[in-house]
């Protein structure tokens, strides 16, 4: 997923820094090579940049998360890859993109992709999402969200544990910081990674990120897919806001079986209560699947976003007037402008009140809304 290479970039971040200082460093994913003339064209944040190996120059390649060349091999520039990350100490001169390297480290986009694929199977078995409902500068207390009564879960960090938190107007995790767990309050959404103990009410975390965001339920007014920007009607409030749509928002909308089996769920309803279709239960491969599998997941921590990764993709350009969606955002400064890190469509039988017309969010949540990996994920 896209969401989750904001992790390599800040991955990639922290390995230059440990192998080559705070300095000035090039970094981006190699677009072309020229073997001939030992030189590779590297996609950065700032535009293109030619890096031609000094003639004495080598090239290393580093297992992902590694930050020492102690367990770095040497190759050859004919044995890089486009696709791979690199690694250059230095810049290019001001107003230059090219630049002249005596050292090269490269991380192959295999090695990535593998490691990528292993931290998202870890995240989805040791990972939990909740709401902070108690905090401490030792540990904090998080509401696991699902379906129906959230369970309490204290996290408190492992040695070693790094704790990351977002950006107050950014849903990109390269944007979180470093932070500690006196930063966290009540109230902000918690994503963490950890061992729990035998009775499941304690978990020790390896990796924490936090962020406080916003949840509503609104309904669409306009949609402008060219500015990619729409606006909705804050049911709670009534109030117009003004939402944008990055590189990094996730846009869902649930299949019709889906939205009433959980709308049925967070009303305490018997799987098929309440169907305004008539249809019966499990009449469709997919409402089988999600009753089933799925249902019994969602008493899991964390399992209504592994079930919303299943869920389709929507298209900004695919909303109308008057759809009710659920979104989650940064809580930036401004209470009218808000960036999407997830907008969940398709939503109206979880918002509307059985036997009436009146819509609201109650106590539905989507949980921390961070990425599978810790971060967009």
């Amino acid at each position: 997923m896209a969401r989750s290479l904001t992790k390599w970039i800040v991955l990639v971040a922290v390995t230059a820094a440990a192998l080559f200082g705070q300095g000035a460093n090039t970094s981006g994913v190699i677009e072309k090579i020229n073997a001939d003339d030992k030189q590779i064209v590297l996609k950065t944040e700032g535009g293109e940049v030619t890096v031609t190996l000094a003639p004495n120059g080598t090239v290393r390649r580093i297992p992902p998360g590694e930050t020492s060349l102690q367990k770095a091999e040497t190759v050859a520039i004919t044995e890089v890859s486009v696709g791979d990350r690199a690694l250059v100490p230095g810049k290019p001169a001001e107003g230059q993109n090219t630049m002249t390297a005596r050292l090269v480290v490269v991380m192959s986009k295999g090695d990535i992709a593998k490691k990528q694929a292993s931290e998202k199977a870890d995240w989805a078995k040791r990972g939990v999402i909740g709401t902070v409902t108690a905090a401490s500068p030792d540990e904090i207390a998080i509401a696991v969200h699902g379906v129906g009564t959230p369970k309490t879960l204290i996290i408190a960090p492992g040695a070693n544990c790094t704790v990351l938190r977002y950006s107050p107007d950014s849903v990109k995790f390269e944007d979180a910081r470093a932070s500690t767990l006196a930063e966290i309050h009540t109230g902000d959404q918690v994503r963490a990674l950890g061992d729990k103990n035998a009775d499941g009410t304690k978990l020790t975390a390896e990796e924490i990120v936090s962020g406080s965001f916003r949840t509503i339920a609104a309904t669409v007014l306009s949609v402008d897919a060219a500015k990619k920007e729409l606006r909705v009607r804050d049911l709670a409030t009534k109030s117009p806001v003004v939402v944008k749509i990055t590189a990094e928002s996730i846009l869902k909308k649930l299949p019709t079986p889906m939205a009433q089996m959980l709308a049925a769920r967070n009303r305490g309803e018997a799987p098929g209560a309440g169907r305004g279709d008539g249809a019966p239960q499990g009449r469709s491969g997919e409402g089988r699947g999600e009753g089933r599998g799925e249902g019994r997941g969602m008493r899991g921590a964390g399992d209504l976003t592994q079930m919303l990764d299943r869920v389709p993709p929507v298209e900004l350009a695919d909303l109308k007037n008057g759809d009710a969606v659920i979104l989650l955002s940064t809580v930036g400064a401004s209470a009218d402008q808000l960036n999407a890190i997830t907008l969940l469509a398709g939503v109206e039988p979880i918002l509307t009140k059985p036997g009436t017309r009146e819509m609201s969010l109650g106590e539905w949540s989507l949980g921390g809304g961070m990425g599978a990996e810790g971060g967009n994920q």
